[in-house]
């Protein structure tokens, strides 16, 4: 499988996982959500700011999985993880306020980060909120006739 990571343009991600600083990619729901049970090592992961073209990918190298999580597991994994999720220690607090109360953390380590020629998508079926995509292949996402 393939997958597609929508990511929030503002935050600025999709530079660290260039740089190499961001090695892991991490989604935090209150209930399980893509890619969850899904991603696996040696998988494809595309990236993408909102608003902007697939312009990146990487493989996947490991996926780990948390499950009823409470706020001070959160904490464990924000201080041991925080810095390979490209955030910055002084960002901690700020995303610990965010994520306290989240059940599920999927982490994606990251290896071979590389641009790629940029392509729209048509997220046409998954939802204008989806955020993560999982496909057979990225290809079939790809707009035939972009404007």
């Amino acid at each position: 499988m393939e997958h597609l990571a929508i990511m929030k343009k503002s935050w600025g991600l999709t530079d660290k996982i260039l740089s190499g600083q961001k090695k892991i990619e991490s989604r935090w729901y209150s209930a399980k959500r893509q890619p969850w049970d899904n991603a696996k090592e040696g998988e494809t992961i595309y990236f993408k700011d909102s608003g902007s073209p697939v312009s990146i990918k990487a493989e996947a190298s490991k996926v780990m999985q948390f499950a009823g999580l409470t706020p001070r597991r959160v904490g464990e994994i924000l201080n041991k993880y925080g810095n390979d999720i490209g955030i910055e220690k002084e960002e901690v607090p700020g995303f610990f306020k965010r994520f306290k109360d989240k059940k599920y953390c999927i982490l994606v380590f990251l290896k071979n980060p590389q641009e790629i020629k940029p392509f729209e998508i048509d997220k046409t079926g998954f939802g204008m909120m989806s955020a993560w995509i999982t496909v057979e292949s990225v290809k079939a996402l790809q707009m035939k006739n972009p404007v």
